[in-house]
């Protein structure tokens, strides 16, 4: 069974702006689809743990902060970064 992604406004807006300006627009795309599809099938794979239900996955150029929900299956993502 997967999991449900959703990527809250903010971080959608960040996703956006670290797209328009990074110098590889594909590699941003290709990690945020990998992302997307990992967090889908295991958000507790290729990631750590934070405080709570928080983690943290990277996967270059991006590192994103999410939340899991296990009751629901239900991924929060609510942060991204560009990691250079």
């Amino acid at each position: 069974m997967s999991w449900t992604v959703v990527w809250l406004g903010p971080a959608q807006n960040l996703l956006a702006d670290i797209w328009m300006n990074a110098p590889n627009q594909q590699a941003v795309t290709d990690a945020s689809n990998l992302i997307d599809a990992i967090l889908r099938r295991d958000p507790y794979a290729c990631s750590e743990s934070r405080d709570g239900n928080s983690r943290v996955m990277i996967e270059r150029p991006l590192g994103v902060g999410y939340d899991v929900s296990d009751d629901d299956r239900m991924v929060t993502v609510w942060s991204v970064w560009r990691i250079k």
